[in-house]
């Protein structure tokens, strides 16, 4: 997957890097949505909640054409978005141990 990190639409606030964002695109267990509402209807973006190597869960919302992704957004996630990706991993898990 390659990213296009040409000057990015947000600010990094020092927490996060890009290597972190593009971590959590690779977590095995990540979750993309495609939103349903109206607003995002004229252009198609996505959602991805995954975690980087270091353990580090990101929220991204972002782009693609299918080659190449664009970052619109991202940060640390929130506690609810911690709950939802850990609840969806346990219940992975569980289905694959079964």
């Amino acid at each position: 997957m390659e990213f296009d990190w040409n000057n990015p639409p947000f600010e990094w606030d020092g927490s996060l890097t890009p290597r972190d964002v593009e971590e959590s695109f690779e977590d095995p267990f990540a979750i993309r949505l495609l939103p349903d509402s109206s607003r995002f209807a004229v252009q198609a973006r996505y959602f991805n909640l995954g975690k980087s190597a270091s353990g580090v869960g990101i929220f991204s919302a972002y782009r693609t054409n299918g080659k190449q992704v664009r970052v619109i957004f991202a940060r640390s996630f929130t506690p609810e978005e911690q709950f939802f990706y850990q609840k969806k991993l346990n219940q992975t898990l569980s289905q694959r141990s079964e």
